[in-house]
């Protein structure tokens, strides 16, 4: 993994597992590996990971069986696609919109440049 400096390991490690969520490489179910893998395999401390899935159950995104490991929750997708989707709102939304009235760009352009970007996808 590779890491930025603008957001917190613990939050980039825990938006990895998010996207592996929305993807579908993880479902509902699914084993993750173990605090101690994560870690050896993107080379972090074990702290860290363990704040990430902390946080990760405080959301109900994933949940230990003790004794057994940490697993992907029954309302994960839900829960995660909400969370990001507000994070979105807050975050990304009031600068994409500030950069289209500054760029003289019309929600109505955003409409053909959507459906352009879904045709090109489903090809």
């Amino acid at each position: 993994m590779d890491f930025n400096k603008s957001q917190t390991i613990y939050m980039q490690i825990a938006d990895h597992i998010s996207e592996q969520i929305l993807t579908g490489q993880l479902s509902a179910g699914d084993k993750i590996p173990s605090v101690r893998e994560m870690a050896t395999s993107i080379a972090v401390n074990p702290n860290t990971v363990m704040r990430t899935y902390t946080y990760l159950q405080e959301q109900s995104i994933i949940f230990n069986k003790r004794g057994i490991g940490y697993f992907v929750s029954e309302t994960a997708l839900h829960k995660t696609r909400a969370m990001k989707k507000e994070a979105f709102i807050q975050k990304y939304l009031p600068e994409f919109f500030k950069s289209m009235d500054l760029l003289d760009i019309k929600f109505e352009d955003l409409k053909t440049i959507y459906a352009d970007y879904t045709k090109s996808k489903s090809n």
